[in-house]
């Protein structure tokens, strides 16, 4: 092989996306992890607007990494690491994202020029796997989209291509519940070159729900047409939804809260950003979190709207007035309501945001008007984890900022938390309304319960990380009971 990792590897790659990989791939570092196995994860490229800031600097210095990998690092037990994934494209417009290599930006590229930006990235992706695998047991490798994108083949870097050039075995992910598994299968075993096909040591089969036997001839169908082995077929896996999730396709069927005693209205912009901050409010039993779609009002009996990141705060702005969601928040706040805007959504509140270097395509765009201040895109991005301390509720809060702009005001005079002792942030004077630049200020348990309790909810502040870990440990326990893990494992190289 031409280049390898020093550690045994295996890679899922899905018969296209949202097959569910990112938590198969958590389950099964979990799995390894509970094994006494040292496991790590890694995705050579990633596409989404949720990020996380890893904790351990690579060789090119700290910075972001999707969210699945910070998740996937937890399930090993281990810090995250930029090398987990060292190129992130964060979508910016329909054609255009924000290029991540080794956590930092290294600038805009429409879709058609990322292509021939592949190569020089393929160089990124292995120094990284280079030097993930120093140490560990095994390397659990997700795919991106489908290797089925045959069209994308000749420069891809994120499926066949990196498993070629790393000779990684790949285990084929279909998705049942979407229906069409047979052929989605089939397919890719009948359009992949003989070079690709040869790499794929099996399959499995995710999201099965009801007897399992039922799909018998299903699963005979699969190796008449491929002679490919099944390493099993995973049931529905209900702790998914615990997780921290990194696509946004997701919201559109998001499971909203067993208890509706407080309504929490989040509305979807386009480029939603790192809309898992709303996960510990979610798995609140007390609290109903509500993402609404484009073309449909806020509703009007919300205790709380919150306006999440965003990675185009300006056209974001334009599409919350296209939908009227301006003059719902409006009414929202003539009724008493409570807005908080996180990040994006903070700069959103304010009086106006100005871009003066073209960041988002210059000029700038008028606020909300619900905070007093203004914000200033400016080109230098602050990375970073952070501890720090609600000033409304007098309680240590803990997260990270991923974020352009510095915002100034008379409302920051009130800030909503300090961070290292300096304020970020800024208050009403009513004190309904406040924002921050602090992404995850939710998973402080006893912040949250004193927060909901000021919303009616009581008994909230539920032990939120506790109940991540617990969801991986389920997980894995099922993992260990529907797939042959043994012969998973023993496939990796």
């Amino acid at each position: 092989m031409s280049t390898a990792s020093k550690a045994r590897a295996i890679m899922l790659q899905g018969t296209g996306s949202d097959v569910g990989k990112t938590v198969l791939v958590a389950g099964l570092c979990r799995a390894a992890r509970n094994r006494g196995l040292s496991v790590r994860p890694f995705k050579p490229q990633n596409m989404s607007n949720n990020a996380a800031v890893a904790d351990l600097p690579g060789e090119a210095g700290g910075g972001e990494i999707g969210r699945a990998q910070w998740l996937q690092a937890l399930a090993c037990g281990v810090p995250a690491s930029v090398d987990m994934n060292p190129v992130l494209l964060k979508p910016q417009t329909d054609i255009g994202a924000q290029v991540i290599v080794h956590g930092r930006m290294r600038g805009e590229a429409k879709a058609r020029d990322y292509q021939a930006l592949k190569a020089s990235l393929m160089d990124a992706v292995m120094q990284s796997w280079e030097r993930l695998g120093e140490g560990a047991d095994l390397v659990v490798v997700e795919g991106a989209g489908s290797p089925a994108e045959i069209n994308l083949r000749p420069r891809d870097i994120a499926n066949m291509g990196f498993a070629t050039r790393a000779d990684v075995p790949v285990a084929l992910v279909g998705d049942i519940d979407r229906g069409g598994v047979i052929a989605a299968v089939a397919g890719t075993h009948l359009i992949l070159p003989e070079e690709d096909r040869r790499m794929i040591v099996g399959y499995l089969i995710n999201k099965f729900r009801g007897d399992v036997t039922l799909f018998d001839d299903g699963l005979a169908a699969i190796e008449r047409f491929t002679g490919w082995r099944c390493f099993g077929v995973v049931p529905w896996l209900r702790e998914a939804a615990l997780l921290p999730s990194e696509d946004s396709v997701v919201l559109e069927r998001a499971v909203r809260g067993r208890g509706p005693a407080c309504k929490v209205v989040v509305p979807m912009l386009s480029r939603i950003a790192n809309f898992d901050d709303l996960d510990p409010l979610r798995a609140e039993e007390e609290v109903e979190v509500v993402f609404v779609p484009p073309g449909s009002p806020l509703p009007s009996d919300a205790a709380l709207v919150v306006i999440p990141g965003s990675k185009s705060t300006i056209a974001d702005l334009a599409m919350l007035r296209e939908n009227g969601w301006d003059k719902d928040l409006a009414a929202h706040q003539r009724r008493g309501g409570r807005i908080v805007g996180l990040c994006g959504g903070y700069q959103m509140l304010g009086r106006v945001v100005r871009d003066p270097h073209g960041i988002e395509g210059g000029g700038g765009a008028e606020g909300l008007g619900l905070l007093d201040i203004e914000t200033v895109l400016e080109p230098e991005k602050i990375v970073r984890n952070v501890s720090a301390r609600s000033v409304i509720f007098d309680e240590d809060v803990a997260g990270y900022e991923i974020h352009l702009g510095r915002s100034t005001g008379p409302d920051t005079l009130r800030p909503a938390v300090t961070i290292d002792g300096a304020p970020d942030g800024a208050v009403s004077p009513n004190g309904r309304v406040w924002g921050t630049y602090l992404h995850g200020i939710f998973s402080a348990d006893r912040f949250r319960a004193k927060f909901l309790e000021e919303l009616g909810v009581r008994g909230g502040g539920t032990d939120y990380r506790a109940g991540i870990e617990n969801a991986l440990d389920a997980i894995a326990d099922h993992l260990e009971r529907h797939l042959d893990v043994d012969a998973l494992f023993a496939a990796a190289r």
